[in-house]
């Protein structure tokens, strides 16, 4: 979908069924075309929270993959040990 077809309303509308990359696509489209600020705003708004949202995710996938391995770890440790 184009940017540019979309007036305010609309664009929070449709916005929260947006993929980080379609939020990401519609950012470039606005800012080489219609050159909206309060759209540019509001679509960087939309995709920082996404990127945040996926980045925080796999921090913690990490620690929790990270927990599980050390956990785990020490399990054997003991049974070796004991």
């Amino acid at each position: 979908m184009n940017s540019s077809s979309l007036n305010w309303r609309q664009l929070n509308e449709v916005l929260t069924d947006y993929t980080e990359q379609e939020v990401l696509d519609l950012l470039g489209d606005e800012r080489k075309n219609a050159r909206r600020s309060t759209v540019i705003i509001r679509l960087h708004q939309r995709y920082t929270t996404l990127r945040m949202l996926r980045e925080r995710a796999e921090l913690l996938g990490e620690i929790d993959e990270s927990a599980r391995s050390t956990t785990t770890g020490k399990r054997n440790n003991r049974r070796a040990r004991g």
